[in-house]
């Protein structure tokens, strides 16, 4: 194996961050070949392989988009992540669904010591998911996932909303004065809440864990 990345690695690497960063989402290998060129899609197989056998990105398997960075990677531009040697408690309250909504078990469940790198900014807590609708993006049936509150997001971020008392997890989509909740996953519906709708937004995606 090489020292480092190719040029063209480091290429492919800058384009995944951006996505990720940005909330796009993971290309799949088509796309990476469209952009950079290639012939066929296995090339740019290859590349992913050399940059996660260099760990600058994470491959999960059998997913079409399955492209992760790491986790002690840097994240978003603003967005402050905690230091490595650094820990934080943070409660797990429930469930949230990768699905069609479900309701949310109220009360800490218990209390985690997790390492701060982990996460883009400093959750509030965690919650389980059930279902997957984000397995696009790398959210995973099981997953906890780490949610800060917030009840303004942009265009694009994973959110944990709420929709007549029940919990979702989708990626946020804003056109004009519509809000839509897009799954990561083609067998599953938007949702699209109506006016006469119970909506909010009750926090911002921030970070996985995943248990081995």
């Amino acid at each position: 194996m090489r020292d480092s990345p190719t040029d063209r690695q480091r290429q492919i690497l800058a384009y995944l961050r951006a996505r990720l960063e940005q909330g796009e989402g993971a290309p799949t290998l088509a796309e990476i070949a469209q952009s950079f060129g290639f012939r066929q899609p296995r090339a740019a197989r290859k590349h992913l392989e050399a940059l996660a056998a260099h760990g600058l990105i994470d491959l999960l398997p059998g997913l079409a988009r399955g492209i992760r960075l790491p986790r002690r990677m840097p994240g978003p531009a603003g967005r402050k992540r905690g230091h490595a040697d650094e820990t934080w408690r943070v409660p797990q309250l429930g469930r949230v669904a990768a699905g069609a909504p479900i309701g949310a078990d109220v009360g800490v469940e218990r209390e985690l010591t997790l390492d701060a790198g982990l996460f883009r900014s400093r959750p509030d807590y965690l919650l389980r998911v059930i279902g997957n609708s984000m397995r696009d993006d790398g959210i995973l049936d099981g997953d906890l996932i780490a949610v800060r509150r917030v009840v303004e997001a942009q265009h694009g971020d994973t959110v944990v909303a709420r929709l007549d008392g029940e919990l979702t997890v989708k990626r946020l989509e804003r056109r004009d004065d519509r809000v839509r909740l897009l799954p990561r996953n083609a067998a599953f519906a938007p949702i699209d809440p109506s006016l006469h709708d119970d909506f909010a937004i009750e926090g911002l995606f921030v970070g996985l864990v995943r248990s081995t």
